[in-house]
């Protein structure tokens, strides 16, 4: 089993995922023991990711009443279980080899720290090597435009933090970054309205100020006038 720490690193990236897929709808996600078949050379083996995506351009798509996927998905993702040493070897190498071997494009072990955390991809030969990143920042193939930093799967930050980061705001949730938008134009548009509206009262007030005291001047002008004649 995976510790809850870690536990809580998958769960964010499933949310990170959940948003991509929300506004791409490019893929599906499996999960929930769902597994399938790995025709290896010297076996037919099982295996249950924790976390399967299956790319709608995948040739065999997942059926909504499948108890299993009967393809190869395009990215499997495990929480490391690091009980024992052989729970990580299991993750690390014999899942690693059993999906590099079966043709998993990429393969992704997530933990609460760093050093255990691996991302892979198959290259030209179908064989896996590290995702590199740029700034310490990772993009996966397999969903286009779905990026990440590294030191997010730590910090874990809400969809508050993820529509202000240029890293995520283009799939975290854009019709409500739209919609706060045109809120906030509307807002902008009434407040300029407001004081468009208060400069105009000032300005009539100015104007009748004025008025009354060249009104006044010219009465009591006309009372001198009267009062000399």
């Amino acid at each position: 089993m995976s510790d809850a720490l870690t536990i809580q690193v998958y769960q964010w990236l499933l949310r990170l995922l959940q948003y991509y897929l929300d506004t791409h709808d490019n893929a599906r996600l499996t999960a929930l023991e769902m597994g399938f078949r790995l025709r290896l050379a010297d076996k037919i083996a099982i295996r249950k990711p924790d976390l399967g995506l299956v790319l709608d351009s995948n040739p065999i798509p997942t059926a909504d009443l499948d108890r299993s996927y009967k393809g190869t998905f395009d990215l499997c993702v495990e929480a490391l279980s690091d009980s024992s040493p052989a729970e990580i070897a299991r993750d690390t190498e014999q899942k690693r080899r059993e999906y590099e071997a079966a043709g998993v494009s990429e393969y992704c072990i997530l933990h609460h720290k760093p050093q255990w955390q691996r991302f892979y991809r198959r290259n030209v030969f179908g064989r896996y090597a590290p995702i590199p990143s740029e700034e310490g920042i990772l993009q996966p193939e397999v969903v286009p435009d779905l990026r990440f930093r590294l030191e997010d799967l730590q910090r874990q930050p809400g969809p508050e933090a993820l529509i202000e980061d240029a890293v995520y705001a283009s799939f975290v949730l854009p019709a409500w970054q739209r919609e706060r938008t045109a809120w906030q134009q509307d807002r902008q548009r009434l407040e300029a309205e407001r004081q468009q509206a208060e400069q105009a009262r000032q300005q009539a007030e100015q104007v009748a100020h004025r008025e009354r005291a060249e009104k006044e001047a010219l009465l009591a002008q006309l009372a001198r006038l009267r009062g000399a004649s």
